[in-house]
């Protein structure tokens, strides 16, 4: 019962998201689930607090030279992140 009109559900999704301006707290939380999956389990574990304010990513960690290493990799950490969204969410990192 196939028309011109069928939508898959994720075009009905993105449109709902749309409509009712949830798509960027939508992606907001995608980045921040995504943090252990992108990071790695070992980041992850030593990952205190994650979450966004103003497209900036805050990052709380309990072991110094963690923060050190991600300081340092904060560009690609961004890249990765906003990849598998597929679109820019966040433009900062800041490390807490």
């Amino acid at each position: 019962m196939a028309n011109g009109k069928d939508v898959s559900l994720k075009m009905a999704l993105e449109k709902l998201l749309d409509v009712y301006k949830l798509k960027g707290k939508f992606n907001e939380t995608s980045v921040v689930n995504a943090w252990p999956e992108v990071m790695g389990p070992a980041v992850a574990s030593r990952t205190q607090k994650v979450y966004i304010k103003d497209k900036k990513l805050f990052v709380k960690v309990e072991s110094s030279v963690i923060k050190n290493e991600l300081s340092l990799m904060k560009t690609q950490i961004l890249v990765k992140l906003n990849e598998h969204v597929g679109e820019v969410v966040v433009e900062e990192l800041i490390l807490l």
